[in-house]
C-alpha cells in the first residue's frame, strides 16, 4: 500500500470518527441540558436516551462497515501483488521454450563452452522466474490425461496399452505462478 493510501485511509478514519464524536457529544449535551431544567418532562428524557442509542448503533454500524472495507481492499491489493508480474512473466514463457530448443541443438554440435555459457544464461532465466513464483507443471509420458490441468492438442493411436487414455508426449510444457496456471502443458494422449 502506498504511503499516500494509507494517509487517505487514515483521514478518512478520523474524519468518520470525528464527525461521529460530534454526533454522540451533541446528544449527551442536550441530555445533560434537559436535565438540568426541572421542568423537562421524563418522555422527552426517554426520548432524548433512545435518539442517543440510535446514534451510538449508527457509528457502530458506520465503524463495521469501514473495517469491512479496509478489510476488503487490503485483501484485493495482496491479490494483485501476488500476480502483477503475471503479464510479464507469461511473455518470457517463449523465450525460456527458445532457451530449452537451443540447448539441445547446441548439445548435439559437441561445442562444450558454447552449451556451458547457453546453459548458463538459461539457468539465471529460469531462477529469476522461479524467484517471482513461476513453477513447472510436472508433466510426464505415461501419466494420466487431466482436462484440468492439461491441454490435449491431438490423439494418437497408444503405441501400448499401457498408454490407452494417457499422455503419450508433452509437446509444450506448462507453467503456474503461485496457484494459478498460466500456460496449461499441451500433451498428445493415446487413444
Amino acid at each position: 500500500m502506498s504511503e499516500k493510501d494509507h494517509n487517505e485511509e487514515n483521514i478518512s478514519e478520523e474524519n468518520i470518527k470525528d464527525q461521529v464524536e460530534e454526533i454522540l457529544d451533541d446528544a449527551i449535551e442536550e441530555v445533560e441540558e434537559k436535565e438540568s431544567g426541572a421542568e423537562e418532562e421524563t418522555s422527552e428524557k426517554e426520548q432524548l436516551k433512545a435518539d442517543l442509542e440510535k446514534e451510538k448503533d449508527k457509528f457502530l454500524r458506520l465503524f463495521a462497515e469501514f473495517e469491512n472495507y479496509k478489510r476488503r481492499t487490503s485483501k484485493e491489493r495482496v491479490e494483485m501483488f501476488k500476480t502483477a508480474g503475471q503479464d510479464v512473466i507469461a511473455a518470457l514463457l517463449p523465450v525460456l521454450d527458445d532457451f530449452d530448443r537451443a540447448n539441445n541443438e547446441i548439445a548435439k554440435a559437441k561445442d562444450k563452452n558454447l552449451l556451458k555459457g547457453v546453459e548458463l544464461i538459461h539457468n539465471k532465466l529460469k531462477e529469476t522466474l522461479r524467484s517471482k513464483g513461476l513453477e513447472l507443471v510436472e508433466v510426464k509420458e505415461g501419466d494420466s490425461f487431466d482436462a484440468d490441468i492439461h491441454e490435449a492438442i491431438t490423439q494418437i493411436p497408444a503405441p501400448s496399452d499401457k498408454l490407452k487414455g494417457k499422455i503419450v508426449d508433452v509437446v509444450e510444457k506448462g507453467y503456474k505462478l503461485g496457484d494459478r496456471i498460466i500456460r496449461y502443458p499441451k500433451v498428445v494422449t493415446g487413444k
